[in-house]
């Protein structure tokens, strides 16, 4: 089977979930359709698009870039969409994004919970079929049921189809009994899935032994339970869950004809025309195909790339020069950020120079990009994003069919190098396989940013190679949230390029606040409390 074709029937059937899920309190979700139905259960096919149906429920596009809009990566310039009334410290209970989150959440565990329930039905099912697929329903569940607490803290739990009356009266559970079962199912599960290499090329995208310990090792990354972290990830490096590499191209691995390969771990599937996002193309050039910049990259982020021998551009001895700030760089940095003078590589293998500095450009397209003062059509911080735009999209669409990444090899590096740093156990043979070959993979060639550091903050070092190594992949939000560090990054006002004044001062864009007896948790849905009274509320909503 061709292996688009695959990956979009594992992600689920398109406008299906539309006809599950109808009741007004997100947890109950009574469903009105077939698939509660026993006579619905009669083959291995149907249970099938219940699973794809989970799958593509998990987690999707807009939720992946709007975890990234919360942080200090981006800033958005245009309207008043709800992360941008998160940041700027205006969130009530009442935000739709609240609610949203909550309800996609559970009507993915509902699914869930009909299929663990049902599946039995079927006869003459194989049955280590139906064991790997109860593993992978069982994985999906406790993703969506860590990305819950990792939201909200404490939250509801439960492990089978709830009536109305439970959901209207179920409590809030605590955060590490969330934790528990999450770790408890993955657990249990890992032995009934395979590693990647021993699916078949028609299974491509499904979930792995190794994607539910990389999960696993998350949930302890997240409460700074290093020990474990560092215990979980040497075991994935070590090939005990399957065998993964770094990817020879940092740019090649965002790319279409490099989907499934040896880094990816899990991704959410795409294709063209069957089931696409759009998300991207609020944030590439104008004169690329975007239709506006509703966001982009902020100077905080264009800043922590180091320079070509490993200093940061603060550094003494780095070499930076301000008034030529984007050459000798980290090489990442043009592989995911669009700076002035940038030549952008279009799908047809053409090259075209994008202008974004005020005063440049002579053409009424090379003038699209171009700086031009806050909530306009441009760019608000002087910069674009790269990184993800699918090259394969038809001209003038919107539609891209680019998989998304959600864990790959070089985060389970980063992982194990943060985890033994913090231990204490950081030495030159850990360096040497953790952080030298993911700069060595990312151009770098200067023995001073591949050699194990003298001196300098390791922590600082780890921290700001794993922001550039996997910025705009949806995880700083729980990094600056697991560090305690949102309510330093995330207060003040941004910056953009240097572009104001005549070129002579930097973008100063609006004030954010972080209100850290309160943001570090989204709130608790009213819509959810003003049905069930026994669900409190977090701190300060």
């Amino acid at each position: 089977m061709n292996n688009k074709i695959a990956k979009y029937i594992l992600s689920g059937i398109v406008g299906i979930s539309l006809l599950l899920f109808m009741a007004c309190n997100e947890l109950d979700l009574e469903p009105t359709n077939k698939f509660t139905d026993p006579t619905y259960w009669t083959s291995t096919e149907k249970a099938s698009a219940v699973l794809s149906m989970a799958y593509s429920q998990m987690h999707d596009a807009g939720r992946f870039f709007s975890d990234e809009k919360l942080t200090d990566n981006l800033y958005l310039g245009r309207g008043n969409p709800d992360e941008k009334i998160i940041t700027s410290g205006q969130a009530d209970a009442a935000l739709g994004l609240f609610a949203e989150r909550w309800k996609k959440a559970f009507e993915g565990i509902k699914t869930c919970h009909v299929f663990l329930e049902n599946v039995d039905r079927v006869s003459g099912m194989d049955e280590a079929l139906k064991a790997r697929m109860k593993a992978e329903i069982r994985f999906i569940r406790a993703f969506i049921f860590f990305t819950l607490t990792n939201h909200y803290g404490d939250v509801p739990l439960f492990d089978r189809d709830i009536t109305v009356q439970e959901a209207n009266n179920i409590e809030r559970s605590s955060r590490a009994t969330v934790l528990d079962f999450v770790r408890t199912e993955l657990n249990a599960i890992v032995s009934d899935l395979p590693t990647k290499q021993q699916y078949a090329e028609k299974d491509n995208g499904r979930i792995t032994k190794g994607a539910a310990m990389v999960l696993l090792a998350r949930t302890y990354l997240y409460e700074n339970d290093y020990q474990n972290v560092a215990s979980i990830t040497e075991k994935i490096i070590n090939g005990d869950y399957g065998t993964y590499s770094l990817f020879p191209s940092y740019e090649g691995l965002f790319l279409p004809e490099n989907e499934y390969n040896s880094e990816v771990i899990l991704d959410l599937g795409y294709t063209l025309t069957l089931r696409t996002w759009g998300d991207y193309y609020d944030a590439i050039p104008i004169s690329a195909g975007a239709r506006i910049n509703a966001f982009a990259p902020t100077q905080e982020l264009v800043d922590d790339y180091v320079m070509m021998n490993g200093k940061t551009i603060r550094e003494t001895g780095s070499g930076y020069n301000e008034e030529n700030s984007y050459v000798n760089r980290d090489p990442r940095f043009a592989k995911t950020i669009v700076h002035h003078g940038y030549q952008w590589k279009k799908g047809n293998g053409s090259v075209s120079t994008i202008y974004i500095k005020p005063g440049t450009g002579t053409t009424d397209e090379e003038k699209l990009d171009v700086y031009a003062g806050q909530g306009q059509n441009a760019s608000s911080t002087g910069y674009y994003l790269r990184k993800y735009f699918d090259p394969t999209a038809p001209e003038g669409s919107i539609a891209a069919g680019l998989n998304i990444i959600l864990m790959r090899y070089a985060d389970v590096l980063l992982m194990y190098a943060e985890a033994k740093n913090e231990l204490g156990q950081m030495n030159e043979e850990v360096w040497n396989k953790t952080i030298r070959p993911i700069r060595e993979r990312a151009g770098f060639t200067d023995v001073s940013a591949l050699n194990y550091p003298a001196g300098g903050n390791l922590k600082e070092i780890i921290r700001r190679e794993r922001r550039c190594e996997l910025a705009i992949e949806g995880l700083r939000l729980f990094d600056i949230r697991r560090w305690k560090t949102a309510e330093t990054v995330l207060n003040g006002r941004p910056h953009g390029a240097k572009f104001e004044a005549n070129n002579t001062s930097y973008i100063l864009l609006e004030e954010r606040k972080f209100n850290p007896e309160r943001d570090y948790l989204f709130a608790v849905p009213q819509s959810q409390r003003d049905i069930n009274r026994n669900l409190t509320q977090n701190p300060n909503y």
